[in-house]
Parts: structure tokens; sequence; C-alpha cells
């Protein structure tokens, strides 16, 4: 392992290298502003769900995106983490990175994760421009996600078999004031309207 010392020597010697070609520039060759759209809400919620239906009635609009979801993350780029606080919080901390990337690539990024901590989500805004984050809170109580349990993981959890599972033994602080708020017992077909309006009012996307 590095000692502190030669961490800071390394840190201080790594600079950010600007490029000729601009955030501006690809976000005018994209027709649209790069953003990322934060789906966050309980296992279940239908964070996916919606995320997915939006990518695609985005992608019809001829908008450049990518889903970013928590499960596949974490067959690749998180592939290393575990579940307890500590690393979750650097699961959204890596995640937030890639966005900011994608972002600067003009993309519109659209994640879903359970992003059970408002300190985590915080700082992924922090990251990113004024207006480049919204967060968006699929509301759906607890009982209507346990009774779907798509993945069976509240069977699991309720057993005692799947530790640190959020809302039955890890905490899940909801949004104060999230950017968007979802009804996530409505259906899909009238909450992706709803946020495509948010992205026209926003001017991220064309009328």
């Amino acid at each position: 392992m590095a000692s502190q010392d030669s961490q800071s020597v390394k840190d201080e010697n790594v600079v950010w290298h600007p490029h000729a070609v601009t955030r501006a520039d690809r976000e005018k060759q994209h027709g649209h502003l790069g953003a990322v759209l934060w789906f966050t809400g309980l296992s279940g919620s239908g964070k996916s769900t919606v995320a997915g239906a939006l990518e695609q009635a985005l992608h019809a609009l001829g908008v450049s995106t990518y889903l970013l979801d928590g499960d596949n993350v974490r067959h690749g780029l998180c592939s290393d983490l575990g579940f307890t606080d500590d690393d979750r919080r650097e699961n959204i901390r890596r995640v937030g990175e890639v966005a900011k990337l994608m972002v600067d690539a003009g993309q519109v990024v659209l994640t879903a994760f359970i992003s059970p901590h408002r300190a985590e989500r915080d700082m992924v805004r922090e990251l990113l421009q004024e207006g480049q984050f919204i967060e968006v809170f699929v509301d759906t109580p607890l009982s209507v996600c346990e009774a779907r349990d798509p993945k069976g993981l509240y069977k699991k959890a309720r057993a005692g078999e799947l530790k640190n599972f959020t809302g039955i033994d890890s905490e899940y602080q909801p949004p104060q004031a999230p950017d968007v708020h979802l009804e996530g017992e409505q259906l899909v077909t009238h909450l992706v309207p709803q946020l495509l309006d948010v992205m026209r009012r926003r001017g991220i996307i064309n009328p």
C-alpha cells in the first residue's frame, strides 16, 4: 500500500488535461444539452422501468442517451463492492464520476440506483454544474414494493437471508426536495411524459 506521502506526490502530479473539443461543441453536435436524471427509490419502486421507458422515448427523439443501472454497474465497475454503508457510498461516488464524464460528452445520462442516503446523492449533484443534475424520486410505498418484489429480495430480507437490505434493515432517506416527484404506482405511460416535459422546460431537449 502506498504511503500517505507518496500518495500526496502522486496527486500533485495528476493534472486535468483540457481538450480542444468542448462540452458545448459536443452538445451542439448532439442537438441537446448533457444532463443526469438520477432516479432514486426503494427496490421495486419502478426506477429501472421508468428510466428504461424514458430512454426509449428519448432515443426515438434522436437524443443521445445512456442508462446506468445499479445491477449492471455491479457486474463490472463496482463488482468489488458489497452493501455496507461505506461500499454503497463508494458505489455512488464511482457512478457519479462516470456520469460526469458522460455529461461532458454531451449525453443525457439516466441512472437507476436506490442510492439510499441524501449525502451521496448531494455529492453527485455537486460534481455537476448547475442544472445538470435532476433528482427524480420514484415514490412508491414500501408495501407496494414488497408486494411486487420482482427479484424476490424482500422475501429473502424478511427471512433473514439478506442483510443490509434497504427498507427492511437498512435506512432509506427519501429526497426532501426532489427536482421531480413521481408517484410510483402510476402507469409508466403517465410518468414518461412528465419527465419529457421537465426536460423541455429546462431546455435540455428541444420542444
